[in-house]
């Protein structure tokens, strides 16, 4: 259209110059040319009618250039029109690809076609809902400009009804996902608001369990015939005994447990003092042999208790030379020497069932809690003899410790661990 312009602007300029005074009423047709063509002139201009109307062949000139004017806005118009709905479908297949991840649990976080997404799922889906309401409003104001630019320019019907249909379909299935997002908001927060739930209900009941051990269990058969249950590997389950140590030249410690944990046990107790939180513990920890700790130092202990029976341990140990000894079910299994010699166990400390302190009371690991049941935790201040410690293992005798005796009021539970009754004993034989 520019070329035409030019060329009869050029026409006009040159007819001027070349006429004084140019014949009224005259006209001057330029032969079209394409926008890239360069233009050479045009043909000399028609003649007028008599009467000052055009001939047959100027009228069809006249409306050639129109359309092919109208064309050529209409291209330009299409071209953008097209590039939008491009545009819009991609979005509505990214949104399609969306909604199919969610239908298959792909899972709630990370990133999606739409961009970062909070990690709530209600978020998830109001966030969806605004874009395709964005969408579906974007749509309609393209639909109203098509039958706008439509209507104006004069285009063919089967053009505009194919546009309205594709619009159409569009419309309807923006809709249909903006229906099935919602249903799945909905189906979200009512599963999210049973889940809230059912688990204050789970830890309601568990807070009224623990409050009901920790005020003491009367229902054993006698002071001694309980266990500590800890059946997970967590940071807050343990058992803690209210008495302290004295100072300590020599001690043996005997308990029963049963663990069928892996890899390793844990830590069934560890005893802390201020400035030194490994001054006595018994811990098997990963693929780690069980190892004795005093006074921070270790001596790796040949036995083997990870077959979910009871088992019963007992360690001796004396300040002279280090000496140790490691007994299983009565049979001694390692001995040793050089563990912390000459070095007292020190007074006032803190005893823990099941948990490896990192400070004197606290600071658990859940990597190295034990998992499993304790009974019959005692400790003497001297080295039991082995006819003793086989008399004990076989159930033959009842001796408690004289320092630290097993006793049901000597015992607190905290974070969900739990007291029972049991014989170990008659349990023991069960498991043979």
């Amino acid at each position: 259209m520019l070329a035409l312009l030019t060329a009869g602007v050029a026409l006009a300029v040159a007819a001027g110059g070349a006429q004084d005074s140019p014949i009224p009423g005259s006209r001057f047709v330029c032969t079209a040319l394409p926008p890239e063509a360069t233009h050479t002139g045009c043909p000399l201009p028609a003649m007028p009618m008599q009467g000052g109307t055009l001939s047959p062949e100027e009228e069809l000139r006249a409306a050639v250039l129109q359309l092919r004017e109208t064309v050529v806005q209409q291209k330009e118009t299409l071209g953008a029109q097209r590039e939008a709905i491009r545009e819009l479908t991609g979005k509505l297949a990214r949104c399609e690809g969306l909604a199919g991840g969610k239908a298959r649990g792909s899972g709630a976080t990370g990133k999606d076609t739409m961009g970062d997404l909070p990690r709530d799922p209600g978020h998830v889906v109001e966030q969806l809902s605004r874009s395709l309401q964005t969408l579906k409003d974007r749509l309609e104001n393209l639909e109203l400009q098509l039958r706008t630019n439509a209507s104006n320019a004069g285009l063919p019907s089967d053009f505009r009804d194919v546009l309205q249909r594709r619009l159409g379909e569009l419309e309807r299935q923006l809709l249909r996902k903006v229906a099935e997002l919602e249903d799945e908001k909905s189906l979200l927060h009512n599963e999210t608001s049973a889940h809230r739930q059912k688990t204050e209900s789970t830890l309601n009941a568990l807070l009224q369990r623990v409050t009901e051990l920790e005020r003491g269990n009367s229902a054993f058969k006698s002071p001694d015939a309980f266990k500590v249950s800890l059946p997970l590997r967590t940071n807050y389950l343990y058992g803690k005994i209210k008495k302290t140590l004295p100072e300590l030249y020599a001690f043996t410690i005997c308990l029963w447990l049963r663990s069928s944990a892996s890899p390793g046990i844990g830590t069934p107790f560890s005893y802390a003092v201020p400035g030194q939180a490994n001054e006595i513990v018994l811990i098997e920890w990963g693929n780690n042999p069980i190892e004795l700790l005093i006074n921070d130092k270790v001596a790796q202990l040949p036995l083997f208790v990870s077959d979910g029976k009871w088992h019963h341990i007992c360690i001796t140990w004396t300040t002279r030379d280090g000496m140790w000894e490691a007994f299983q079910d009565g049979e001694k299994l390692g001995t040793g020497e050089n563990l912390a010699p000459w070095h007292p166990i020190k007074p006032g400390g803190v005893l823990i069932l099941g948990q490896e302190q990192d400070t004197v009371g606290g600071r658990f690991d859940a990597t190295q809690a034990f998992v499993g049941e304790l009974s019959q935790f005692n400790i003497w201040d001297r080295v039991l003899r082995a006819q003793e410690i086989i008399n004990i293992a076989n159930c033959s005798t009842n001796m408690p410790g004289n320092i630290i005796p097993w006793v049901d009021n000597n015992v607190d539970v905290f974070g969900g661990a739990s007291k029972w009754p049991v014989e170990t004993c008659e349990e023991r034989l069960l498991d043979l």
